[in-house]
């Protein structure tokens, strides 16, 4: 009955398609997403800069080594 039960709750419905744009197709289809910058670090736009201007020192010493 569990197989029957989620292949029933599963299938495509064209109406709920026609009128929200998409299938959901298990429950969790229906959640939004979380907004992900609630999670990002404060500072990691300083970590970024410091990141990139290592690449840019390292390959400015490349350069004149060659």
């Amino acid at each position: 009955m569990p197989h029957i039960k989620f292949t029933y709750n599963t299938t495509v419905n064209n109406t709920f398609e026609i009128v929200y744009g998409f299938n959901p197709l298990i429950p969790l289809d229906l959640l939004s997403m979380p907004d992900i910058s609630l999670f990002k670090h404060k500072d990691s736009h300083v970590k970024v800069d410091y990141v990139k201007n290592a690449h840019e020192r390292v390959k400015a010493q490349i350069k004149k080594k060659m």
